[in-house]
């Protein structure tokens, strides 16, 4: 596959990550969020009382405040908080085919090694082109039980919802390297982002309770000017909380990928955001001593 078809086909695979939460017909629950990453949100009781407040107000306000509340009605009003579609477990249908993949695998078990995440793990499965990952894969880690459930183009609800229906059954890993959330930038914040990933935490030490975390930063996108680096840079600042030294292991190799200018050399990251084969030599040399560690613990 060329560049210009790799790229038409990221493209059309954010395109339809981003409608990811409305694609999915049976909605789901919020899952759980770990307390070093929860968004604070108001009680019921709290909500009551803001809206008791905002009665009295209301009641005793000049006739102009009160004309504008009853030209614009819920103009004046308590807002409560909307709910995170991005620990919201959710699969966008496109992506049902290699989810049952993933199921297989699942089923087969003897996998002691885990990768998860979006295309940017996904492609480690790549032999071909530009963004090679497999020769990097079998070089550095074909000695190892590994499976790959990455899938291009996913997000955190996709992960959630993949854990929850199957891939996260069946096998129990003795190390798990984790690294998702850069396909929900472009319609969650950075701690609705963190958020989901503290929750695919938590999902994975229920579905592994034997596994090491390794929990990676997310790898840094387009230039250094970006607004979308300071997003990145606020969600890894984040979920490095979930640190713990026994089941979760954080680890940011961000700079690696960087030259003096904070911009991403062409030949590490053709596009700005998938590692060329070169920069799965970089990612590889980065985790191999900290995963065959987890793996002797």
């Amino acid at each position: 596959m060329n560049r210009f078809r790799q790229s038409l086909l990221f493209l059309l695979l954010c395109s339809l990550a981003a409608i990811n939460t409305f694609a999915q017909p049976q909605p789901s629950e919020p899952a759980p969020v770990p307390t070093a990453v929860a968004i604070p949100r108001p009680t019921a009781e709290e909500i009551q009382l803001a809206e008791r407040s905002l009665a009295v107000f209301l009641e005793s306000a000049d006739p102009a405040v009160k004309e504008i509340n009853q030209k614009y009605p819920g103009l004046i009003s308590v807002r409560v908080p909307p709910p995170n579609s991005a620990i919201v477990p959710s699969l966008l249908p496109f992506f049902q085919s290699k989810h049952n993949a993933n199921l297989e695998v699942a089923k087969q078990g003897d996998i002691d090694v885990l990768f998860m995440g979006d295309s940017i793990t996904d492609f480690w499965r790549q032999a071909e082109g530009v963004m090679a990952g497999k020769p990097v894969l079998d070089k550095y880690f074909g000695q190892m039980k590994v499976a790959n459930f990455g899938i291009a183009g996913d997000t955190t609800q996709g992960v959630l919802y993949r854990l929850q229906h199957g891939e996260g059954q069946g096998f129990s890993p003795k190390a798990v390297m984790l690294m998702i959330g850069t396909n929900n930038t472009g319609r969650n914040t950075a701690a609705e982002i963190a958020e989901g990933i503290g929750a695919i935490v938590l999902q994975m030490q229920k579905n592994f309770p034997k596994a090491k975390i390794l929990l990676l930063a997310i790898f840094p996108r387009s230039t250094a000017n970006d607004p979308v680096r300071a997003t990145i840079a606020e969600i890894n600042r984040i979920i490095s909380k979930l640190h713990d030294g026994d089941r979760v292991h954080y680890l940011d190799i961000g700079t690696k990928f960087l030259d003096a200018d904070g911009n991403i050399p062409r030949d590490i990251m053709s596009d700005a955001l998938h590692p060329s084969t070169k920069g799965y030599e970089i990612w590889a040399e980065a985790v191999k001593e900290p995963l065959a560690a987890l793996l002797k613990e």
